[in-house]
C-alpha cells in the first residue's frame, strides 16, 4: 500500500502482529531486502517494511540545490508519519546502510518515538567523512562519485544502469551473490528509472551537505535509546576502527556483533539477522520498554 505523508507517498508493507518494528533498507535496494527477516519476525512483531522516498514504489520528488528533499531529517520524518498513520506512536526500528543513517537521524529528531534501534553496517556519516583515507575512498568510491553536482552521475548511470548495479551490488567480475536472480532483477529494474537514479544521487548529496550540517548542530548529543550495531564479518567495517568503539561515542547504550557475510549480510545471513533482532527487541515485545 501507499501511505501519503504530506505529498510524498511511501510504499509500505505490514506483516505479523505484536509490538511495531520498522525495517528500513539501504542503497541500492528496496524494502524487499527485509522480506525473509520480516516474515521470520512476524510471529513476535508487527513488521513494517517501506521503500524510502526516492526508491522502489515510493514517490521520487526532484531534488534542489540545498538537497533538503533527501536529507535524512526529511526521510526520517516520512517514516515516523508512516508509523503514526498505522496507529503506532512508539516503535522499534532497524535500518541497513542508508536506512541506518535515517534511523540515526530519527533517534535524534524523534527520541520519544523510538524505543530501540538497530544500525546495520554503518558508521556515523560525520565519522566516515572525518576519517576518509585512500582505503575508505576505494571501498566507498560511490560516495564521492554520487555527490558530484547534478547531473554528471545521473547521465553516466543512466547510460548503463545494469552495469552500475553490477558494480555496487558486488556482481561485477562474476562474483557470487546471495541475492536471488529475482531480487537482482528487481533492483536493476528500479535503477532503469532515471527518477530513482536522480533521487538516490540526491540522497548522497544530502549526506555530504545538509546532513552534515544537522549532525554538526547535534554534536555531542547521544542517541538516548538502546542501540544494536551489526556488521558483516567480511564487510568494509572490519577494516576501520571497531564499530562498537565508534558508536559508543554517539549513543548511550550500545551492544552488537559481527554477522556472517559482506556488506549485504541481510541477504547472506537472513536467519542470523532475524535472530539477532528478535533477541535485541525482545524487551520491547515483552512490554519492558512501555
Amino acid at each position: 500500500m501507499l501511505v501519503d505523508v504530506g505529498g510524498v507517498e511511501i510504499a509500505t508493507r505490514v506483516v505479523g502482529s505484536g509490538p511495531p518494528l520498522l525495517l528500513l533498507h539501504g542503497y541500492p535496494q528496496t524494502g524487499r531486502v527485509w522480506r525473509r527477516v520480516a516474515d521470520a519476525l512476524a510471529d513476535r512483531f508487527t513488521a513494517v517494511t517501506t521503500d524510502l522516498r526516492g526508491c522502489g514504489e515510493s514517490s521520487k520528488p526532484a531534488g534542489e540545490d540545498t538537497h533538503t528533499t533527501y536529507s535524512k531529517r526529511a526521510m526520517a520524518g516520512d517514516q515516523v508519519e508512516v508509523m503514526c498513520s498505522l496507529g503506532f506512536e512508539r516503535f522499534a526500528v532497524a535500518g541497513h546502510d542508508r536506512g541506518a543513517r535515517v534511523v540515526h537521524r530519527m533517534c535524534l529528531d524523534h527520541p520519544g518515538r523510538v524505543v530501540q534501534a538497530a544500525l546495520l553496517d554503518i558508521l556515523p556519516t560525520s565519522e566516515v567523512y572525518a576519517t576518509t583515507d585512500r582505503q575508505l575512498a576505494t571501498m566507498y568510491f560511490h560516495w564521492f562519485f554520487l555527490i558530484r553536482p547534478h547531473a554528471l552521475a545521473e547521465q553516466l548511470i543512466d547510460g548503463n544502469p545494469d552495469a552500475w548495479m553490477d558494480n555496487v551490488l558486488g556482481l561485477a567480475g562474476g562474483a557470487d551473490s546471495s541475492m536471488s536472480e529475482d531480487d537482482i532483477e528487481h533492483y536493476k529494474s528500479c535503477f532503469r528509472d532515471p527518477a530513482v537514479v536522480h533521487a538516490t544521487c540526491e540522497d548522497y548529496r544530502a549526506g555530504a551537505s545538509v546532513d552534515l550540517e544537522h549532525d554538526a548542530l547535534d554534536a555531542g548529543r547521544l542517541i538516548p535509546c538502546p542501540v544494536l550495531v551489526l556488521w558483516g564479518d567480511r564487510g568494509p567495517l572490519t577494516r576501520r576502527e571497531h564499530p562498537l568503539n565508534v558508536w559508543k561515542r554517539f549513543a548511550r547504550d550500545v551492544t552488537g556483533h559481527a554477522v556472517p557475510g559482506g556488506h549485504f549480510f541481510i541477504d547472506d545471513s537472513p536467519d542470523d539477522v532475524g535472530r539477532a533482532l528478535a533477541e535485541f527487541f525482545e524487551p520491547w515485545r515483552c512490554g519492558e520498554l512501555d
